[in-house]
C-alpha cells in the first residue's frame, strides 16, 4: 500500500541565488503546504518572481534544494523536468497570451501539446476552464479584443487547464482597476478551494492578498522577513514588516537612495 502523499508539496530548502555578484536570495527556506494559498510579498527587486522560476526550473540555484513533491527540481534531466512542469500552471505577468490565436484556441494549445485528447472533449474541457473563469462566451474573441482584466482570466483558464497541482501567478493584480482586481483574487480564492490545487501568487496588494491568501511570506534584503497567517504578518513588529505593511515612505528601506550626502554634493549652499 502507497504512503499517503505529505502536506508538504514544494519546499525551498537553504536555497542561494544571484545575478552575477547580485545575490537575490541567501539561504532561502520555505514550506509550501498543500492545498494552501500563499503569497510572496515584499519590494520590488527582492526576488520574488526569481522564487517562481527557479520553482518552474527555468533557472538553477547556486546551492540548496527545490523539492516538488520530494524530488528535486535542480537536478532533474530534461524529461523529468517537463514531467514535473505539466503537474504545474502557471500565470505571467499581463497574460501572454497568443496574440495570433483567439480564446479558446490559446486555452487549447496546452492540451494540444501535451495531451492527445480527441477534439471533441478538448472543446468541452476548453470551455468547461472558460466557465469557470466567466468567459465561456468569449471564446471568439481575439486577445486584441480583450480588456485586461480579461485577458488575465483566459490565461488563467489556460494555467489550470491541464487541471495542475501547482498554480503559479506572477504579479496577477498588476494594472486591474478595482473590479477586476477584486474578481481575479477571488477566482484565485474559488478555483483553489474548489479545484483542490496548491497556489503561489507575487503581490503587492495588500488588501487583496490579505484578504485570500493562508500563509505570507515578506521577502526582504534575500532573506525571507516574515512568514505566517495575514493576521500575524499584519500585527509584526519587526520595523521592515511594520513599514511594508503600513506602506510607510521611510523606515528600513529608505526613500533616498543610499550614497553622499546632500551637504557633500551642494556644499557650503546646503546648510546641514
Amino acid at each position: 500500500m502507497s504512503s499517503p502523499p505529505s502536506e508538504c508539496l514544494l519546499e525551498l530548502c537553504h536555497l542561494d541565488f544571484g545575478y552575477g555578484e547580485r545575490l537575490v536570495l541567501d539561504n532561502v527556506s520555505l514550506t509550501i503546504l498543500r492545498g494552501k494559498v500563499t503569497a510572496l510579498m515584499g519590494a520590488s527587486g527582492g526576488g520574488k518572481t526569481t522564487v517562481l522560476r527557479l520553482i518552474g526550473g527555468q533557472m538553477k540555484p547556486q546551492h540548496g534544494q527545490i523539492l516538488f513533491d520530494g524530488q528535486d527540481i535542480a537536478l532533474m534531466n530534461q524529461s523529468d523536468l517537463y514531467t514535473a512542469r505539466r503537474r504545474m500552471g502557471m500565470l505571467f505577468q499581463f497574460g501572454a497570451l497568443f496574440a495570433d490565436l483567439n480564446v479558446f484556441e490559446n486555452v487549447a494549445f496546452p492540451l494540444r501539446e501535451h495531451t492527445r485528447l480527441p477534439e471533441a472533449l478538448i472543446r468541452d474541457v476548453v470551455l468547461m476552464k472558460l466557465n469557470a473563469v466567466g468567459l465561456r462566451c468569449a471564446r471568439d474573441l481575439m486577445p486584441s479584443d480583450l480588456s485586461g482584466g480579461m485577458a488575465r482570466r483566459v490565461a488563467l483558464a489556460r494555467a489550470i487547464v491541464l487541471d495542475p497541482e501547482l498554480v503559479m501567478y506572477d504579479e496577477p493584480f498588476a494594472g486591474l482597476d478595482p473590479i477586476s482586481l477584486g474578481t481575479s483574487a477571488r477566482l484565485i480564492r474559488e478555483l483553489n478551494d474548489s479545484m483542490g490545487l496548491t497556489s503561489i501568487f507575487v503581490s503587492h496588494d495588500l488588501e487583496q492578498t490579505f484578504a485570500i491568501a493562508d500563509q505570507i511570506i515578506i521577502l526582504a534584503n534575500g532573506k525571507i522577513a516574515t512568514q505566517g497567517t495575514p493576521d500575524e504578518v499584519r500585527h509584526s513588529t519587526d520595523p521592515l514588516v511594520y513599514q511594508y505593511v503600513h506602506a510607510l515612505p521611510d523606515g528600513p528601506v529608505h526613500f533616498h537612495y543610499p550614497g553622499t550626502t546632500v551637504a557633500q554634493d551642494f556644499g557650503e549652499k546646503v546648510s546641514t
